[in-house]
């Protein structure tokens, strides 16, 4: 590679980002931030040596194809990869690189005023003051529920889930978790985890659910209309993983039902589109797929994307590499 390495951004990124990538190398930045077409991102990967897309990008083996000759590295503003096909990748022998890590604090923290915002009705009380509904303090008016002392059931317990288990052991609540792998010993004591190998049995006996797993194959509806009927009607569900992972007609029809307290959201099915019914219902908080949105967690994604670039350019491993083994 060059001196100037031609890097392609799909997405305008946070201004010190785009600095630096325009002194490092020949960056063609989107500063519309209109996303590209199938069309486009195929052109842009036959036409450079470092495509950066984002999670809205779908990366799929016709992209790649597009590239391959040229296109050296996909270096994803971002930690998931699921919109990349890995396998076409390593057919064509182009690295890719994420961005792990640096969002783990800022997703959590927003996972847990998730936590605290729905059982006590906090985007309620929101509206009803936009609205001028206050007509002053009464006993039973807005009542919620308190956390301390629930059980909380994290199916997930990798960066985020740990993170989030560290913040809710902080009020009080019980920790319980579900994951593919058990997690160490000394993790489950320093966290007060406990771990169910069962998750349906799990999912049965907590009082608030967060959702924490990556996206799979496997994980695709891994909370199905089956498994959220196996919550207690007291239950409340949060979700900052990805969208599919849960079954979202499911949950609206358990919460239309009053089969299921409420929920907080902030990853969709088919996002951007959001199934109508959510967006209506009192009990559930639904937000715009911010969880990682700081601005010290954007940068921070992209001086580590920089890095990923800057290092494969100069013929060292990326130390984001992604890992896939071709059968």
């Amino acid at each position: 590679m060059n001196k100037r390495t031609k890097v392609i951004v799909t997405r305008r990124l946070p201004d010190p980002v785009q600095d630096r990538l325009g002194t490092l190398f020949d960056a063609h930045l989107n500063e519309s931030d209109t996303p590209f077409s199938h069309e486009e991102l195929k052109a842009a990967a036959a036409n450079c040596e470092v495509l950066a897309p984002t999670v809205t990008d779908t990366i799929d083996a016709k992209v790649i194809n597009a590239g391959a000759g040229r296109l050296k590295i996909i270096a994803n503003f971002g930690a998931g990869i699921d919109h990349i096909d890995l396998e076409a990748a390593a057919k064509a022998d182009i690295t890719v690189t994420n961005t792990p890590g640096v969002l783990t604090e800022d997703t959590a923290d927003l996972a847990m005023a998730l936590i605290l915002a729905v059982p006590r009705r906090l985007a309620e009380g929101v509206r009803v003051m936009r609205a001028g509904a206050f007509k002053g303090w009464a006993p039973t008016w807005m009542m919620g529920h308190s956390i301390g002392g629930k059980k909380l059931g994290i199916v997930g317990m990798g960066r985020i889930g740990q993170a989030i288990a560290r913040r809710a052991r902080a009020f009080g609540l019980e920790v319980h978790y579900h994951n593919r792998n058990r997690v160490s010993a000394a993790i489950e004591e320093e966290l007060g985890a406990l771990w169910w190998e069962d998750l349906d049995a799990m999912l049965s006996a907590m009082d608030i659910i967060s959702i924490n797993c990556p996206k799979t194959p496997q994980t695709h509806h891994l909370l199905s209309r089956e498994r959220l009927s196996k919550l207690p009607r007291h239950a409340f569900l949060v979700n900052t993983s990805r969208g599919d992972v849960l079954d979202e007609t499911a949950l609206a029809d358990l919460l239309e039902a009053g089969e299921l307290a409420g929920a907080g959201l902030d990853v969709y099915e088919f996002e951007p589109k959001v199934e109508p019914r959510l967006l209506e219902m009192e009990c559930v908080v639904a937000l715009p797929h911010m969880g990682s949105a700081t601005i010290e967690a954007r940068i921070a994604m992209g001086e580590k994307m920089i890095i990923n670039i800057k290092a494969f350019e100069d013929g060292h491993r990326p130390p984001d590499r992604v890992i896939f083994e071709l059968t």
